[in-house]
C-alpha cells in the first residue's frame, strides 16, 4: 500500500494533523502566532546546516528550530517586547536561511519545496519520522495536558497548585521545534504556522471543552490535508499551498455555523 505515493501523501497529512491539531490549540489559547512562525522560518536555516554538514535535513531542522524556540522562550521570560522582537526574528532568520541556502551547491532548483512543501514526494522514511515526531508530540502533550491547560488559563493559579509555568512553556516549546521539523516536507516552512493556527481556530468555533477543541482541530487539519490533495490533483495546484486553502475554506464554514448555532 505504501508503494503509492497518494497514499503516503495522505498518511503524511493526517501524521501531520494528528500533532498540529492539539498543540495549534495552545498556540491560538496563548497568542503565539508570532512565536510559531519564527520558529518555522528558521527551519530553512535548518536545512542549510543539513545540507551542507551532510546531516539529515530533519535533524538539521530540529536543531535549528529548537535553538530558535528555546531563544524566544528565554527572551519572553526576561520581559522583552515580545511583538517586535519575534518579527525582526521570524523574518531575520528565514533571510539568513535563503542566503546560507544559497550557498550549498545543487539546491537552488529545490529551494521551493523547502517554502511550500512537497507532500506528493513523501518517501517511507518521511512518512516514518512524521509519524514518529507525531507520537511524540501527542505523548508530551498527553503527559503535561493538565498542567498545560491549567498555566494557559492562569499562571498564578498555576503557581498556587504548585506548577511551574515556565517548565510547561518549555514542553511547548520543544513541542512545537518537532512539529516544524516533521511538517517542513508536508506544507514548507512559510506554511507551518498556517497549519498550527488555521484548524485550531475552526475548531475553536465549534468546541467547549479545550480536549474537543484539541481533537476537532486535528479532525478539521486532516480532512484539510485531505481535501488539499484532492484539490492539488484535480486541478494541479501546488500541494502545501492547497491544503492551507482548504483549512481556509474549513475555518470559514466552521465560522459561519458558530455564529449561526450561537444567533
Amino acid at each position: 500500500m505504501l508503494d503509492d505515493f497518494l497514499t503516503r501523501a495522505a498518511l503524511a497529512g493526517v501524521g501531520l494533523s494528528l500533532a498540529t491539531g492539539p498543540l495549534g490549540s495552545f498556540v491560538v489559547w496563548r497568542r503565539m502566532a508570532y512565536f510559531g512562525d519564527a520558529t518555522a522560518h528558521a527551519a530553512i536555516l535548518g536545512v542549510a546546516l543539513a545540507l551542507a554538514s551532510n546531516m539529515p535535513v530533519g535533524a538539521g531542522v530540529l536543531v535549528v528550530a529548537l535553538a530558535m524556540a528555546l531563544t524566544v522562550s528565554t527572551l519572553a521570560t526576561r520581559g522583552w517586547a515580545m511583538d517586535t522582537t519575534l518579527g525582526v526574528m521570524a523574518h531575520g532568520a528565514l533571510a539568513f536561511g535563503l542566503v546560507a541556502i544559497s550557498f550549498v551547491p545543487g539546491v537552488r532548483s529545490d529551494l521551493q519545496s523547502w517554502l511550500f512543501g512537497d507532500i506528493l514526494a513523501v518517501t517511507r522514511g518521511d512518512l516514518a519520522f512524521i509519524w514518529g515526531g507525531a507520537a511524540l508530540v501527542l505523548a508530551l502533550l498527553a503527559w503535561r495536558w493538565q498542567a498545560l491547560v491549567t498555566a494557559t488559563v492562569n499562571e498564578e493559579l498555576a503557581w498556587a497548585s504548585g506548577l511551574n509555568p515556565d517548565r510547561e512553556r518549555l514542553v511547548l516549546t520543544l513541542a512545537l521545534a518537532v512539529v516544524v521539523a516533521v511538517a517542513l516536507k508536508v506544507v514548507g516552512a512559510l506554511l507551518i504556522a498556517a497549519m498550527l493556527i488555521i484548524p485550531a481556530a475552526a475548531a475553536r468555533a465549534l468546541s467547549r471543552t479545550p480536549e474537543a477543541m484539541a481533537a476537532a482541530a486535528a479532525a478539521i487539519g486532516a480532512v484539510a490535508a485531505l481535501g488539499g490533495l484532492a484539490l492539488s490533483l484535480w486541478q494541479d495546484t501546488p500541494a502545501g499551498p492547497s491544503i492551507v486553502t482548504a483549512a481556509a475554506v474549513l475555518f470559514a464554514a466552521a465560522a459561519l455555523f458558530g455564529r449561526a448555532r450561537r444567533g
